[in-house]
């Protein structure tokens, strides 16, 4: 037995509780700005993936028309921290609905530090940060979809491995349904089969 939906039939804040439910876990960008007029602004984003490799290009979306998408637009730049574990509450806190004008780095105690090619400040407690410079936006419905050009990466060396991330020192926070979030918990090394070794039809 199925329970079915047709999401034509429901408000959007149903639809949103099932796909946030069931589309997991999501990890976070928590996208730092700056406007024009130089407020910092923080806040998590977890609808949020990569889009290419080559050119080396981010997404995330943002749901309604926040002060992230308003200073992306007004400067073009913006840097996605990765959200570690140690630092839940301080990025659960950045999703406040503050006034605009009040910088979630301020408000929270969240410490910066200053980026490399962008105007946007890092998170200094963040282990990985992605500069980014603006590629496109994409308007669908209520949400707009920020495409970035990543232009320079800094990683905290205390999470690299052989000069690669490490996931368990990374420990990246997701998003699940509800207030609900998740943490890395078991990680499975599985190597992808590749054509040439798939066993035989007997």
């Amino acid at each position: 037995m199925r329970t079915e939906y047709s999401p034509a039939q429901l408000e959007p804040i149903a639809v949103y509780r099932l796909l946030t439910s069931t589309v997991v876990p999501r990890p976070i960008a928590w996208v730092s700005t700056v406007s024009a007029d130089g407020v910092d602004n923080l806040a998590p984003h977890s609808f949020f993936t990569v889009s290419s490799v080559t050119p080396p290009i981010v997404q995330f979306t943002s749901v309604g028309r926040k002060d992230s998408l308003r200073n992306i637009e007004a400067t073009g730049q913006f840097v996605v921290n990765l959200a570690p574990e140690p630092l839940v509450d301080e990025v659960n806190r950045t999703a406040t609905d503050f006034p605009h004008g009040v910088s979630e780095f301020d408000a929270v105690g969240v410490a910066r530090e200053t980026s490399a090619r962008v105007k946007a400040p890092r998170v200094a407690g963040s282990p990985v940060a992605l500069e980014c410079e603006l590629h496109s936006t994409l308007r669908l419905g209520d949400s707009t979809v920020v495409f970035g050009r990543v232009v320079h990466i800094a990683i905290d060396e205390t999470v690299l491995e052989n000069g690669h991330p490490e996931i368990t020192r990374l420990r990246p926070l997701a998003r699940l349904g509800k207030d609900e979030w998740s943490t890395i918990g078991d990680v499975l090394d599985l190597r992808r089969i590749r054509y040439s070794d798939w066993p035989a039809s007997s």
